[in-house]
């Protein structure tokens, strides 16, 4: 392989595969060298009708003259001049895509949540740590700008000890993909396709929950598509987080959170496109923080090519991934039955 540039395999060719691929189109060494979809859908490279919950600019077209098309994901794999398989598909069909692909000795990025059960995402970790290629669970909210700068403001002490926090995204039903993400036995519904990035944000700077307790509705899948949780976490903060995907049509896609320091609160909001992070520090006039980077999609893709062209194990693991799916299935349990839930 050219250490300078790394060929990359998309499988799936969905509102996800058109978020990785802009960010790829941002990260020097990063070469979009073949797509496949087993339906055969978007194989001439033409995404104009993909749109999503986030603004993403121009319509999609490659340039096909430059990519190799798939439909057959076992041809893809067997594609000796691909380094990385990129798995932008359904929930459901991750554990069987991303087995082959490391089996096959492919480097493997898996969009979230890993998988919908415990027990398949235990399938995913068990072959990822066999595995001759690096494995990486997408999750761009670590890469955020405004997150990471969270991240690092709570590891510092910089502002003090946490005292609570509070995580938010909320949206409407998506309206891609409806036939699967409204199946909730196959999605998980809001809280494993969406309510997931929070999740995992509270294990990546929190730690691991000792308990959950929630509450939460259906609306459109069958499963939970509204969820509120309370974490209970080792440094006794009140830390919570919302997630739904209940909204009405037409209301659109926010994220936010509100951190409550010992000396400062830290405000971020989405919407607020002039100043989406503020930060009010006591005895202080606001401040509105300006973070490095464009989007946490380019950030983790800049991440993962850097990781495989410097022979690094990716910050966001297989296990990482099965740890969130845990404590989204204990968070289900919670909202089903009322009670608090011990995470093991």
């Amino acid at each position: 392989m050219d250490k300078k540039n790394v060929n990359i395999g998309i499988v799936g060719l969905g509102f996800m595969a058109v978020m990785h691929i802009r960010a790829y189109r941002q990260v020097k060494g990063a070469n979009i060298a073949a797509i496949c979809n087993p339906s055969g859908n978007r194989l001439d490279g033409d995404f104009s009708d993909v749109f999503g919950n986030l603004d993403s600019g121009d319509p999609v077209k490659l340039d096909m003259s430059q990519v190799k098309p798939y439909q057959d994901f076992q041809e893809l794999i067997n594609d000796k001049s691909i380094d990385v398989i990129d798995i932008c598909t359904p929930t459901h069909t991750h554990l069987q895509l991303a087995k082959a692909a490391l089996a096959s000795g492919k480097h493997v990025i898996c969009e979230k949540p890993l998988a919908r059960t415990l027990e398949d995402a235990k399938e995913i970790s068990a072959a990822a740590k066999n595995a001759k290629g690096k494995f990486m669970t997408a999750m761009c909210l670590r890469f955020w700008p405004q997150w990471a700068w969270l991240k690092k403001a709570v590891e510092s002490n910089q502002y003090g000890k946490v005292l609570g926090a509070h995580f938010q995204r909320i949206a409407e039903p998506p309206a891609w993909g409806q036939g699967s993400y409204f199946d909730g036995k196959v999605s998980g519904g809001g809280l494993f396709d969406l309510h997931v990035h929070d999740t995992d944000f509270v294990q990546h700077v929190f730690g691991k929950p000792i308990s959950v307790f929630s509450s939460g509705f259906s609306k459109v899948s069958g499963a939970i598509d509204h969820v509120l949780t309370q974490y209970e976490v080792k440094c006794g903060a009140k830390v919570s987080a919302e997630g739904s995907w209940a909204m009405s049509p037409g209301w659109g896609f926010n994220m936010s959170f509100r951190v409550i320091f010992e000396q400062a609160t830290a405000d971020y909001d989405i919407a607020r496109e002039d100043e989406p992070l503020r930060l009010f520090e006591e005895g202080q006039e606001k401040k509105v923080v300006e973070c490095d980077g464009i989007d946490g999609y380019v950030g983790e893709m800049t991440h993962l090519i850097e990781c495989i062209q410097l022979d690094q194990q990716p910050s966001v693991s297989a296990d990482d991934g099965l740890s969130a799916v845990e404590i989204c299935t204990a968070e289900e349990e919670s909202a089903r039955t009322g009670r608090i839930v011990t995470i093991r």
